[in-house]
């Protein structure tokens, strides 16, 4: 006689489980529904400490480069100051150079001349108050490596007239930011050895002023040897002319003092041009590393200086004195002449540095997409680590929705089933 086996599950027990299967998939429900409210697959570190983790660092990168960017955007603001600042300097300078070259006309009186250089005087002015203009902060737009909050000071009494109070230079930009200030001494400051800028008069040590009856100008100064070029100051002083020993030539006798005296002085130097050449020219060479064109008939006594230019202010007020005190026509022109030649070497040292300010610009604009091409990327890796796929959070949702309600019902079904129900 075989005996049947039976297994006696009891009703409580079915229905500890089926509550726990409930909650469990009541919870997942609500997670997954959590999700999709959020937007977020991470709620808090347990969630997926890797993925937290990741996401932390991408977002204290997009930190870092937004902190980056508003520093960058103030340098930014600063050398477009600058830019504007050298090109209204720029725009003044021009309006110094064609009021010099009207000084040269020569129905001009001294009195007229006296005018233009009042004008010219202005026009300096501004110029000297824009180069030590402050941007936002009130920091100098052309403070170079650092200077003082005025950088260029002058005129001074003593020699150099302007100096640049600073420390020249101009920052290097990196992968994050650019210089917020420019190089001032690069733009406004002159070195012979470089520049080779220097003002040149002439006179006439008994007369004073060259005669009418006669023209004694020169050229621009021009550097042959920068090596030889030591910064001093000359003065050329006509001894002797001499029309009767080579017949049909010129020969004249000069002297070259130096100041401070280097390595002269130079005495006894000579040079010859065709007595027939009513405009002779006379190069002078004795000046170490430097060359001077001499146009016109020197006489003994004729006395020619040759002074450097520390900086373009020093330029622009050799100008307006040499033209306001011009007595007569052939200082005018001399004026003009230098004025004119020392102009466009600054001009064009200013053009330069302006140009150097838009290459900045330019570098700012690339930063700035760098950047944000970085904050995307960074963006990107902190939505893959934390955000959710929405298209799958929803698909799972809807399964978990579904498989709830499957279970709620058979529940449902279960919870009715009892052996009092048979009973009866």
């Amino acid at each position: 006689m075989s005996v049947a086996s039976f297994t006696r599950l009891s009703s409580s027990n079915t229905y500890d489980n089926a509550v726990r299967n409930l909650q469990t998939r009541q919870t997942s429900l609500a997670n997954l529904q959590e999700e999709l409210t959020s937007g977020k697959k991470i709620t808090s570190p347990s969630d997926d400490p890797t993925g937290a983790a990741q996401a932390e660092r991408a977002m204290t990168r997009i930190a870092r480069i937004a902190a980056d960017q508003r520093a960058l955007e103030a340098q930014k603001s600063s050398i477009t100051a600058a830019e504007g600042a050298l090109g209204d300097i720029s725009t003044a300078l021009q309006s110094f150079r064609e009021l010099t070259v009207s000084a040269g006309n020569g129905i001009n009186t001294a009195a007229d001349r006296q005018t233009i250089a009042l004008q010219l005087s202005g026009l300096k002015d501004q110029i000297l108050s824009i180069a030590n203009k402050s941007d936002s902060n009130g920091q100098p737009l052309f403070a170079a490596l650092g200077s003082a909050l005025a950088p260029f000071v002058g005129p001074q009494s003593s020699a150099p007239d302007y100096t640049f109070n600073g420390l020249p230079g101009q920052a290097t930009s990196t992968e994050t930011a650019i210089p917020a200030t420019l190089d001032g001494n690069a733009a406004f400051m002159q070195q012979p050895t470089k520049d080779g800028v220097y003002n040149v008069t002439t006179t006439n040590t008994v007369a004073g002023n060259i005669p009418n009856g006669r023209t004694l100008q020169t050229d621009g100064v021009t550097v042959t040897n920068s090596t030889l070029v030591n910064g001093s100051a000359y003065t050329i002083n006509v001894t002797g002319v001499d029309t009767t020993t080579v017949p049909g030539q010129t020969t004249v006798t000069y002297d070259v003092l130096e100041n401070p005296n280097v390595g002269g002085p130079y005495l006894g130097q000579s040079g010859s041009f065709p007595t027939t050449q009513t405009n002779g020219v006379l190069t002078v060479t004795a000046m170490p590393g430097l060359s001077l064109k001499i146009n016109g008939t020197p006489a003994v006594n004729d006395q020619i200086t040759v002074t450097p230019a520390p900086s373009l202010f020093s330029t622009l007020d050799s100008a307006i004195k040499d033209i306001g005190t011009a007595a007569n026509a052939n200082a005018a022109t001399q004026a003009v002449n230098q004025a004119l030649t020392n102009l466009d070497i600054g001009m064009a040292k200013v053009s330069a540095v302006r140009g150097r300010a838009g290459d900045l610009l330019n570098r700012a604009d690339r930063i700035t997409s760098n950047n944000d091409n970085k904050t995307i990327q960074q963006q990107s890796d902190r939505s893959r680590a934390e955000d959710v796929d929405m298209i799958t959070a929803i698909s799972a949702f809807q399964n978990q929705q579904t498989g709830y309600s499957a279970a709620l019902q058979s529940y449902a079904q279960v919870q009715k089933l009892s052996l009092f129900n048979f009973i009866g």
